[in-house]
């Protein structure tokens, strides 16, 4: 038999992806569910506790009469509510399912097999999937004391870099770097490289040296700002997101989304959100009180927390047998407790707490202190 085999032979026996995706890790969600019996705390996916915004509730609950239309492919609506809350040119706004879809056409636009795209040690596992999705080369650069670094991304620009992408604030750790250093970033990129900043948690910082990126990405040619609705909006069940840049950036996102890539039910919701400032507010204020008190208790039981300006916590387990990350997990877990494992974010020996209503964030913080003396 001839050693050379014929195109038959070489042919698959099925489809089979193209290189690259089935090297992609899944995302994985937080978890959902406790102990059979418990009352549920899920604390696993930062989701706000105090639901959506009345408003939003009933333009979802009109919607339902109407469910045999398409929505409008545009979501001019929306994008116009956005843009009068904050102050922006609604044509430079494209809305997606969720800011994740934003981050994956981004992706999808500008990035191909032979480029580089770069993103920090801990940071959102989206972006890596995104890159690889788009057939490009993920480029993590570490971190110092779980915040990105400046230095490390810019030393890491090649020739074949097109894009920067950076959570802030960032996802798992809750940390969060100060505009300066944005512009300093935004200033060593070359001019063919997109900065992507990922600003999901933006309504919850009360920090004076932050920005969203809003006005970078208005004054830029290289500079997009995502945004959610998932967070502070509660809308997460509805998948909406949105991002804002330069009008040739969205004109390229709407090429390639889906023409009605946004539900109306989502779009009505939206709209609804975006204008109730009280509702924020109270949100906020929430947060404010919560977020500090569950981040003091934690530390008086000797736990360290990563210092945060999002709507949860990071927490830091310690190394010894019995009481890691993996063993608080399962002992919350079996209480009701539902909190979020960070591994897969390189971070083995944390927990992540979203900061949820009165009575979870003492249920949790009691919990812990028992497993921490058992």
């Amino acid at each position: 038999m001839s050693e050379t085999m014929t195109p038959l032979e070489t042919t698959p026996m099925r489809p089979v992806p193209r290189p690259g995706v089935l090297g992609i890790a899944p995302y994985v969600p937080g978890k959902s569910k406790a102990a059979n019996g418990r009352t549920l705390f899920k604390l696993s996916s930062n989701e706000t506790p105090l639901g959506a915004s009345p408003a939003a509730r009933a333009a979802l609950e009109d919607v339902s009469a109407h469910l045999e239309l398409y929505p409008d492919g545009s979501a001019a609506e929306l994008r116009a509510a956005i843009g009068e809350v904050y102050g922006i040119n609604p044509d430079r706004i494209v809305c997606g399912a969720g800011s994740d879809e934003i981050l994956s056409l981004l992706a999808y636009a500008y990035l191909g097999p032979g480029d580089e795209a770069i993103y920090s040690e801990h940071g959102f596992l989206v972006y890596d999937i995104a890159i690889r999705a788009a057939g490009a080369t993920p480029v993590v650069a570490p971190e110092q004391d779980l915040t990105a670094d400046v230095d490390a991304i810019l030393a890491r620009i090649t020739d074949r870099t097109r894009m920067v992408f950076l959570a802030n604030p960032n996802n798992p750790t809750g940390t969060y770097l100060p505009f300066s250093d944005i512009r300093r970033l935004h200033a060593g990129l070359p001019a063919n490289v997109l900065l992507v900043l990922d600003a999901a948690y933006a309504e919850y910082v009360r920090r004076n040296d932050y920005e969203s990126g809003i006005e970078l990405a208005a004054t830029s040619e290289n500079v997009v700002m995502t945004r959610t609705f998932s967070k502070i909006y509660g809308l997460a069940n509805l998948r909406l997101g949105w991002g804002f840049g330069p009008v040739h950036v969205i004109d390229a996102l709407n090429r390639i989304r889906g023409p009605f890539n946004v539900s109306g039910a989502a779009i009505a919701a939206g709209i609804a959100a975006v204008r109730d400032r009280a509702f924020i507010e109270t949100a906020v204020e929430h947060n404010d009180v919560w977020m500090p008190w569950v981040s003091e208790e934690l530390r008086k039981i000797g736990l360290d927390v990563t210092p945060s300006v999002g709507n949860f916590v990071l927490i830091h387990f310690p190394d010894r047998e019995g009481k890691r990350a993996v063993d608080a997990d399962a002992y919350l877990s079996a209480r009701g407790c539902v909190l979020r494992l960070v591994g897969n974010y390189g971070l083995p020996n944390s927990l992540r707490m979203s900061i949820g209503s009165e009575a979870a964030n003492r249920m949790v913080v009691a919990a812990v202190a028992e497993f921490m003396q058992s």
